[in-house]
């Protein structure tokens, strides 16, 4: 039959719509009651809302009338639920046709499938909440619909929990059933004809299950439900997959649990989903996915078996009212105005209000007010307890008054949701308002030529700036490239921010501009002396790169690296490079640097990306001739973002420099004319390559008598002035800085010796201040008592204030109660932008710094002693000399005994491994020429095996390394062995090697320095140092000290023990 075909397909498409959205909350609708629900539901079958309904008979025992329609079974359309009181009038009735001008079936198949019209398609009017009864025919033909009574008395019922909502007599609920036994009971129901249950809803509403187990545990007033549809609900594959069943209730009437006669058992998944109820049951699905019920005899004892939870139940009843009560119909018209406010704030709402109203059978809303509180609830999303309540009310007047309540919550929340969407709305309005008028007032401007477009005013500047500078050829083609493409984009664009970005950074770069240079050798002389005292070969060095300079009239090609201790000032010498030159000055530090993209620059597709620093340097400096100084290169890092000591190659490589490519810009820039200055600390650090890419200048360390005038020219005027001492008779003698020199600063640099001078000063201005007292130093009025200037207005002269941010005491015990009360009135803090002036020191003081009163400004001296032995030593004992890593130099004993052991050798003094190699070394040497030395009576005779050495080196915490201790550990050995003592006014340096020579050290100045500072009178070093002691050690230094230059240790001992016995059977053993 076509009627069949068309309700199968409309199942099966309606089934997948429910499948796929199962947890949808539909708001409620009451029944279209003005035509009979018989009528309404066949129409409903037969166009979008297709479902599967159940026979229904009453409890009392009589023979089977029909079969149920399940999905699969076409062959009998199922039966509208009905009341008793209206099986007179449809008894006429054969069957029913589908009419209505959305339930018309295509043309020519009407006569052939529907039977003639019956009796109840008439405007029958019947009671609002229930489906209208059913005919007694035995045997309904297939095409007609079978009506028949749902029973009043139910003793009886399967109890189904539902949590979450309650359900409401006259609305539909679509549940999802997981429990198998009640899976297998309904579907024995369905079969017997009998598909009636008891849904009430659970207490806990976060539990879950199709079975109750204790009475308590659900709410004893429910709703007396008729399964109305039911189809398969399967979730999970293969072996897992689990049988479900979804149920469409609709519920009749209340009832209220009296006895709990049979409790469930929890034996699968008892997961109950439902939907908000509707006026209108769910989509059937197809026939695939729907179980088929066979017929069976009608009765209750078969629930038995199933292990489920069966109920004793009665029916509750509305206690009478008058519908005129002047209390029901207030709350009915508050109740429908509070719909109608409802339906102003929310559509939903207003559609559900508006099918109600369709649907209402009486003509009047006012005529069933029961039926009116319980649409109130069933839409509302109010809290479960007051929903349960309103359907437990059996008072009207009462019932309406607690959905009164729900309503009016619901009103609440429309209404705030509606004030924050109006918020929302009147902002985003506000802005889109604005960006009109700005958009029309930009067009405006534009048309009258007050002003241009902002790309275009972007574009002009760019034009502008490239017309000043003298750009490559290349460098100008893809200027004009980029913006031939800022002009094609819209000012909002990402890309148009990163064009414009880029055109910023290649249009600020000094494309041909540069400073004219100085090139004035008397100029050059005397800003360097003027900035520094000594330093006569790096005066030299510099004075020829300019030279060179002024005759060439370029310095390309030269990167000057500036080698020395800490404090010698290097970063101070370049600065005066740039002075005399009259460049432009960058320094930046590349200590620690890990990232290449620092040297080389970001790549432009990386959000932020910039260039590199030596890009940014031109861009600060605004020419493309500065003295960039690199300092720390020594320090140089590498991590896992590459080599930036191999990145520094291009940049300071004379030959690569002059097309330097940097990743950000990606062009070639000159950086030819840059001159590179760096500055290290030591040169083993430097990678090979790159060390020689650079011109090494070595800055020493100063000797005492420098470090006396740089005091007195430069450091002591410089800390006076920054003490507030200026024009103060403070007098730090000349004396007192050779003591500070010799016991408190000795390293090669002045940056210590500057600390001390600038402590001293502090020290001399507080104790003026602590002298003197506040009576001659007052503070100055405070700023806000201070008179403004004449020409300021009067709301300037108002002194301005902050929050305070004063930190409050560490003891709060001892907090005043002055402070306590500032502190809690919120005290404020007046500012100012008057500049404080320095306060005059009276002319009759007069503070001298003596080296008598050093001590209270700096402290206790730090060196005490320069040489530990001043009387002739044991023997084992030589004085050598070593150079530290403060770049100072240092008079070191070196001691040496033997104990009864295994001929082992011990050395302690924290020494470094290549005086432990020189150590082994003097031992070999020793061992090996012991007969010589006279140590042995015959070459064979063995020597230390029974006896252990140990060597120490004193002032242990202090590291020592290096090979220059050689000679002296060998002359500690022999004068241990051969019992000579060494007269301490010896000292000596110098690496030596297996077979006995001396080799050259590094380091002199510093050394023979700390000698002099000792009073050594006789200094033996290697030959090979002849010429760098007699060529940079000042004569001042050398002053008393008498050199010996060895380039055996035979030449060694024979001066070190000179005069001993010993020496006169060396010249027949062991002969120079």
């Amino acid at each position: 039959m076509i009627f069949a075909g068309s309700l199968r397909v409309n199942s099966a498409s309606c089934a997948k719509q429910l499948r796929s959205s199962p947890t949808r909350v539909l708001h409620t609708t009451a029944p279209r009651l003005s035509q009979s629900l018989g009528t309404q539901i066949a129409a409903r079958l037969a166009s979008t809302r297709h479902f599967s309904t159940s026979l229904v008979a009453p409890a009392r025992s009589s023979p089977l009338l029909s079969s149920p329609r399940w999905s699969g079974n076409n062959k009998h359309i199922p039966p509208a639920p009905s009341e008793p009181g209206n099986n007179a009038a449809e008894s006429s009735s054969k069957s029913v046709k589908l009419d209505g001008a959305d339930d018309e079936s295509p043309a020519g198949s009407s006569a052939q499938s529907s039977p003639p019209p019956s009796s109840s398609s008439g405007g029958d009017s019947n009671d609002g909440s229930d489906p209208p009864p059913q005919s007694p025919q035995p045997t309904p033909t297939p095409s007609s619909i079978a009506k028949q009574s749902v029973p009043e008395v139910y003793p009886q019922v399967l109890a189904l929990p539902i949590a979450r909502r309650p359900l409401f007599p006259g609305f539909y609920k679509a549940v999802v059933v997981r429990n198998p036994a009640v899976v297998a009971a309904i579907k024995e129901m369905m079969k017997r004809g009998q598909p009636y249950l008891g849904a009430f809803l659970l207490k806990d509403e976060h539990t879950d299950s199709d079975v109750i187990t204790d009475i308590n545990s659900v709410h004893p007033v429910g709703v007396f439900a008729q399964i109305t549809s039911v189809f398969a609900a399967n979730s999970g594959t293969g072996d897992d997959k689990e049988e479900g069943l979804t149920a469409v209730l609709y519920p009749h009437r209340r009832i209220k649990i009296t006895e709990l006669i049979k409790a469930g058992e929890h034996t699968g998944t008892a997961k109950v989903q439902e939907e908000t109820q509707t006026v209108t049951p769910p989509p059937t699905p197809t026939e695939g996915d729907v179980a088929k019920i066979p017929h069976g005899p009608v009765q209750t004892s078969f629930l038995h078996k199933h292990a489920i939870s069966i109920v004793q139940v009665d029916n509750l009843v509305t206690q009478p009212y008058n519908k005129d009560d002047q209390y029901i119909r207030a709350f009915m018209s508050e109740i429908v105005s509070v719909f109608k406010d409802i339906a102003q704030l929310n559509p939903l709402f207003r559609d559900q209000i508006t099918n109600f109203s369709i649907n209402q059978v009486a003509s009047n809303v006012f005529d069933e007010p029961d039926k009116l509180a319980d649409f109130a609830a069933a839409v509302s999303s109010g809290e479960v307890g007051e929903l349960q309540d309103v359907l437990e009310s059996l008072v009207v007047d009462d019932r309406l008054r607690k959905a009164l309540l729900v309503l009016k919550k619901e009103l609440i929340n429309a209404q705030l949701q509606s004030k924050l969407s109006r918020d929302v709305d009147s902002k985003i309005a506000k802005r889109q308002r604005e960006y009109y008028l700005m958009e029309q007032l930009k067009g405006i401007k534009k048309e009258l030529g007050m002003e241009s477009d902002g790309k275009d005013k972007l574009i002009e500047k760019f034009k502008e700036r490239a017309a000043s500078l003298k750009m490559p050829e290349g460098v100008r083609k893809v200027f004009d490239e980029e913006l031939n493409k800022l002009m094609g984009l819209e000012p909002a664009a990402s890309e148009a921010n990163v064009t414009r970005n880029y055109l910023e950074w290649l249009t600020q770069i000094p494309w041909g501009q540069h400073t004219p240079e100085n090139y004035s050798i008397t100029h050059a002389q005397k800003v360097l002396d003027e900035d520094h005292y000594g330093l006569k070969d790096v005066k030299d060095r510099i004075l020829e790169f300019l030279a060179v300079g002024k005759l060439r009239g370029t310095v390309q090609g030269k990167i000057i690296c500036l080698v020395g201790p800490p404090g010698v000032g290097k970063t101070s010498i370049g600065k005066s490079i740039a002075r005399a030159l009259n460049r432009q000055f960058f320094r930046f530090s590349v200590g620690g640097l890990t990232d290449v993209a620092e040297i080389k620059g970001h790549r432009r597709t990386y959000v932020g990306a910039l260039p590199g620093k030596i890009i940014q340097a031109l861009k600060r400096v605004g020419t493309e001739n500065p003295l960039v100084l690199i300092d720390e290169v020594d320090k140089i890092g590498r991590g896992i973002n590459g080599d930036p000591a191999s990145a520094l190659l291009e940049m300071l490589d004379p030959e690569q420099n002059n097309g330097f490519l940097d990743h950000y810009m990606d062009v070639p820039v000159d950086l030819s004319r840059v001159l590179f200055v760096c500055t290290a600390n030591n040169l083993d650090t430097i990678p090979a390559p790159l060390l020689d890419r650079m011109e090494v200048l070595e800055v020493s360390g100063y000797v005492s008598e420098e470090k006396c005038v740089i005091a007195e020219k430069y450091l002591g005027p410089q800390a006076k002035e920054a003490s507030g001492l200026k024009d103060a008779d403070v007098v730090l003698e000349p004396s007192t800085v050779d003591v500070l020199i010799k016991y408190y600063c000795r390293e090669s640099g002045v940056r210590n010796l500057k600390k001390h001078i600038d402590k001293i000063y502090r020290k001399a201005a507080l104790k003026l201040i602590l002298d003197l007292g506040e009576t001659v130093f007052p503070e100055p009025p405070p700023a806000a008592a201070t008179s403004a200037p004449a020409s300021s207005s009067a709301a300037d002269t108002q002194p301005k204030t902050v929050d305070s941010q004063e930190p409050p005491a560490n003891e709060p015990n001892k907090v005043t109660p002055e402070e306590r009360t500032s502190n809690e009135s919120g005290d404020h803090k007046t500012v100012t932008t008057q500049e404080r002036k320095p306060l005059q020191i009276p002319d009759d003081i007069h503070v001298r710094i003596t080296p008598e009163n050093l001590k209270d400004y700096v402290g206790p001296p730090v060196y005490h002693k320069d040489r530990m032995y001043v009387s002739p030593p044991p023997p084992g004992v030589s004085t050598g000399l070593g150079y530290l890593g403060n770049g100072s130099g240092a008079v070191m004993p070196v001691e040496a005994t033997s104990m009864p052991g295994k001929g082992g050798l011990q050395l302690t003094g924290k020494l470094g491994e290549v005086i432990r190699e020189s150590a082994q070394i003097g031992l070999s040497w020793v061992k090996a020429h012991a007969y010589e030395l006279g140590i042995t009576k015959t070459p064979e005779e063995q020597f230390l095996t029974d006896r252990d050495i140990h060597v120490h080196m004193p002032e242990g915490s202090i590291g020592k390394e290096g090979p220059s201790a050689g000679t002296a550990i060998l002359s500690a050995f022999v004068s241990l062995f051969t019992k000579t003592k060494i007269h301490p006014d010896i000292a000596m340096t110098g690496e030596i090697s297996l077979v006995g020579q001396v080799l050259p050290v590094g380091g002199l100045k510093e050394k023979i320095l700390a000698a002099h500072r000792a009073g050594i009178k006789t200094i033996l070093a290697p030959a090979a140092n002849r010429a760098d002691i007699e060529e940079n050690v000042p004569e001042s230094v050398k002053t008393g000290i008498r050199f010996v230059y060895v380039e055996d240790v035979r030449e060694v001992l024979h001066e070190v023990f000179r005069g001993q016995d010993i020496v006169e059977r060396w010249k027949d053993t062991l002969s120079l």
